[in-house]
């Protein structure tokens, strides 16, 4: 396979840089920037497509070297200065790719590998970094997927990617303008909804077994008024101190690791 090189800025260039900043043009190509080792690799040990490896001329390691020998994604080696300029490292980074964005219908929460474990729901979150930390923790807790609803920051901004440290790659991830969508499918496929508020039982209290739709609220308003009238349970985190509430990814992860427990 030949590599195409790129010492100046050009259009390429320009529609790579494009996706570290502007959503719009992300979902019209429907591709993603992926910088560092972890996330890449998980990328591609999870089947993602990788539509092209970018490498600066001269960087080399083992793991860069392996998996530029073995891909089928275009190769691409740009001047270091650009490179920096994609994968935010003035001292070098081995690659970035580009990475192919997947459909969002709801029918493919019935494709997840995990098929049995719960559907994470986060209603309209305005951090890409809460995104990827609860997408981090619904990875380690043995979630199936992840549904972004609402008007929301872009799972696939950046900066999600990164908080995630590439659990993003291991999970279905979807979004959706409304709720509407995913409770017909949740009602379609024997799911419970259960919500998170101040407000509801005691999170031990509540059944998070079998299949369950989990659902998370905006980092200040909470859940929505749609969301709300679905749920079947509304769980509430027991606390102790003065804080008044706890940051949404932190919420959710507590929950999910509840919910893990209770799985046994």
């Amino acid at each position: 396979m030949t590599d195409l090189r790129i010492t100046r800025e050009n259009a390429r260039f320009q529609q790579w840089e494009a996706l570290l900043t502007n959503r719009s043009k992300r979902h019209r190509n429907r591709e993603l920037l992926v910088q560092g080792v972890r996330p890449i690799t998980r990328a591609v040990e999870e089947g993602w497509t990788v539509r092209a490896l970018l490498r600066a001329d001269g960087a080399t390691s083992a793991w860069a070297d392996d998996l530029w020998a073995r891909t089928d994604a275009e190769r691409v080696v740009l001047s270091p200065e650009l490179h920096a300029r994609l994968s935010g490292k003035e001292d070098g980074a081995e690659l970035t790719a580009v990475v192919e964005m997947p459909e969002d219908g709801v029918e493919r929460l019935g494709d997840s590998r995990r098929p049995h474990g719960p559907v994470v729901v986060f209603d309209r979150p305005t951090s890409p970094g809460n995104i990827g930390t609860l997408a981090r923790s619904a990875d380690a807790f043995g979630a199936s997927a992840l549904v972004i609803t609402g008007h929301a920051a872009d799972p696939y901004d950046p900066q999600a990617v990164r908080a995630s440290t590439g659990s993003l790659f291991a999970l279905t991830v979807l979004r959706v303008p409304g709720h509407g969508p995913v409770v017909e499918w949740a009602h379609a496929h024997g799911y419970r909804i259960v919500g998170t508020d101040e407000e509801g039982s005691a999170l031990s209290d509540v059944d998070l077994t079998g299949r369950v739709v989990l659902l998370v609220g905006n980092e200040t308003t909470g859940l929505s008024a749609g969301w709300r009238q679905a749920c079947d349970d509304v769980a509430s985190i027991p606390m102790t101190g003065t804080a008044s509430s706890l940051n949404a990814a932190v919420a959710g992860s507590i929950v999910l690791h509840e919910a893990l427990r209770q799985r046994g």
